[in-house]
């Protein structure tokens, strides 16, 4: 895409001078922090107050707006059908479904429109009812364009029906008059009604001529001289030739019609018909086409495409869209007359009516303080295959782009990230690195809310940034102790040094507690227990007790046997093992045999070899004391036991 045609607006940001001070930002994915500095000061004895603030630049406001975020809601159930109904559709149902979503997409800004003009009638602070104002004419010029782009490049009405739709077009736009015809139909006498004629005038201008006749009965009943005019005026826009959407005849025939009627009407004017009525003269004028008498009625007409739509109806009934620009053109000339310059909005419809779509697209990004337009505009024009050439140079085409604007934006939000997760699948090229990126700087705040970025990148086999979700969790879990939770974070991050972490923590506990905590959770490791060796020793060691209360004491024996003698055990447990095969070796029944009593005394002068010798009296030493007496005992207890077992093995040998 083209540079901006213009300078950037400037932020003002309240209680920071960036004149006398340094300001140093930071850059993030849809806001930028800013604050002052002390960097280069010149005048280091002069102290003035900074600001002492750190402010946040947000680029998408819009999400905050609570009527917007309907808009946001709304419309991404209908991006996200269109996009699943694509490849289903073919030839003309294609474009009558196409044509369907845009009008879908139209609905839902005009009753957030709507919504949004009830609360600024509403609002109690003149600022508020301003802003909410403001944003009212915003969209409403957004379903302006939209409806535009929708007849020119979507439903692609061709010559004769293209003015029915531009017709329909300001009709929709241009609402007034509806309040005025009620208003005036409403008094006792609506011929003398003080906007009698203005009402009728409007009437002409859009077209409704059928509505503008009855007006005009109402006011050859009450005023008996001006009867006749006003019936032959009737005539005329009863019989003006329009192409009715069921209407066969040819766009030929309508022309010869129209020319006939165009020359009644001139003849009319020309017999001084109206004369003795400067009112009916004056819409008959208006008929025939007459630049200056439409001109005249700049204050009704509004703005200067009803002014293209009603010099069209009266004076180039079969215009193709290809020379539409050229009319479009010369009215806004015509219409401004050199006194003001076009706005924004004026330029958007220009490039519209010359079928400029990247302009259209260009301008609106521009004017437009969000990428909702555009992205959903862009996508729907991708659909209809109009953008198809338009490719940009940093590697994404232009819908591409649009969309990973608009869900970048989508992102700066708690919740509706949510909807930017579809957007950013919906983009082939970019969209995956474009979420990996994003998603791994949404703040966790809750478990719940973790949970919900987990399943999204579970789904999408994105297995870095599940791992690191979990570990964020488990690290989370650690730091508020509760272990059960960080072990199964851990697990499920498949990240074996963090088990170890909080394996030993579990062990820790067990140590001081003399019991294990989330025994559900460890009792149902399964495989998962292989992740790491401690996670292993973890799972087995509290197999063993379980096997111990279950009175399995042969299973029990040889579990812990094995513990010993695989090192996986860290070596600060080996002591705890040691001394909890004493209730084992104290038993009536012999439960270790030799071999397994000879493996102890090995595994207990190993241990007994490699412990510290505390030189210095104290705590330490103490505990070595006791710890020295428990191996004393356990010595004897594993001396009896064996003679125990080879009096036990003899005997069976013998028998």
């Amino acid at each position: 895409m083209e540079e901006l045609d213009g300078e950037p607006t400037v932020t003002l940001i309240p209680g920071v001078n960036s004149k006398k001070k340094q300001m140093c930002f930071d850059w993030g994915p849809g806001e930028m922090l800013v604050c002052e500095t002390s960097f280069n000061k010149k005048e280091k004895s002069e102290t003035e107050p900074g600001c002492p603030f750190i402010y946040i630049i947000r680029k998408d406001i819009d999400v905050y707006s609570q009527i917007l975020r309907k808009l946001f809601n709304e419309s991404h159930g209908i991006f996200v059908g269109l996009q699943r109904i694509e490849e289903e559709l073919t030839g003309k149902s294609r474009k009558a479904q196409l044509v369907r979503v845009s009008k879908n997409y139209r609905s839902v800004i005009r009753a957030c429109m709507e919504e949004m003009h009830q609360v600024a009638i509403a609002a109690k602070d003149p600022v508020s009812g301003r802003q909410f104002s403001s944003q009212v004419s915003i969209l409403s010029a957004m379903e302006l364009i939209w409806n535009l782009c929708e007849i020119l490049f979507i439903e692609v009405a061709p010559a004769g029906p293209l003015l029915l739709h531009l017709l329909d077009w300001v009709r929709l736009h241009v609402c007034e008059v509806d309040s005025l015809l009620a208003d005036v139909l409403g008094s006792e006498n609506p011929s003398k009604h003080e906007s009698f004629w203005k009402l009728v005038t409007i009437l002409v201008l859009q077209g409704r001529l059928d509505e503008a006749r009855q007006m005009l009965s109402k006011e050859a009943d009450a005023s008996p001289s001006s009867a006749g005019m006003c019936r032959i005026l009737g005539d005329l826009m009863r019989t003006m030739p329009v192409l009715s959407p069921g209407n066969t005849q040819t766009l030929t025939e309508l022309e010869l019609k129209w020319q006939h009627w165009h020359e009644e009407c001139e003849r009319h004017l020309q017999d001084s018909t109206f004369a003795a009525s400067p009112h009916l003269e004056s819409l008959c004028k208006i008929m025939l086409g007459d630049e200056a008498a439409l001109l005249e009625q700049k204050e009704l007409l509004n703005n200067w495409y009803h002014f293209l739509v009603t010099r069209l109806l009266y004076s180039h009934p079969t215009v193709k869209p290809i020379d539409l620009h050229l009319y479009a053109q010369s009215s806004l000339d015509l219409f401004l007359g050199g006194e003001s310059s076009p706005e924004p909005l004026d330029n958007i419809l220009l490039a519209a009516f010359e079928f400029d779509i990247h302009q259209v697209i260009k301008e609106c990004s521009i004017a437009l303080s969000n990428w909702w337009f555009v992205a959903h505009l862009t996508d729907l024009l991708d659909h209809c295959k109009l953008l198809q050439s338009h490719n940009l140079y940093f590697g994404s085409n232009m819908r591409e782009f649009l969309l990973l604007e608009y869900a970048s934006g989508l992102f700066a939000h708690h919740s509706l990230w949510q909807l930017g997760v579809d957007y950013f699948d919906y983009c082939p090229e970019l969209g995956r690195v474009s979420l990996e990126l994003h998603i791994e700087r949404i703040p966790l705040s809750t478990e719940q809310k973790a949970l919900k970025v987990l399943r999204i990148c579970e789904q999408r086999q994105m297995t870095e940034q599940v791992r690191s979700i979990c570990k964020i969790l488990a690290m989370k879990a650690v730091r508020n102790n509760r272990l059960g939770s960080a072990l199964s974070w851990s697990i499920r991050a498949k990240d074996a040094a963090f088990a170890t972490l909080v394996s030993d923590r579990f062990l820790k506990d067990y140590c001081e507690r003399g019991s294990f905590s989330d025994l559900d959770l460890i009792d149902n490791l399964g495989p998962a227990m292989m992740l790491s060796d401690r996670l292993t020793f973890l799972g087995k060691y509290r197999e063993f007790h379980r096997f111990y209360g279950e009175k399995r004491l042969t299973d029990a024996a040889s579990l812990l046997l094995s513990l010993m003698t695989s090192q996986i055990a860290p070596r600060s447990f080996w002591v705890i093992l040691l001394i909890d095969a004493l209730p084992l070796l104290e038993e009536k029944e012999v439960v270790f045999s030799a071999e397994q009593t000879y493996e102890l005394m090995r595994c207990l002068e190993d241990f007994a070899s490699r412990r510290p010798v505390w030189r210095e009296p104290g705590v330490q030493r103490l505990q070595e004391d006791v710890e020295n007496t428990k191996l004393e005992m356990l010595r004897l207890a594993l001396a009896r036991n064996l003679g125990r077992a080879i009096i036990k093995e003899g005997s069976l040998e013998g028998s």
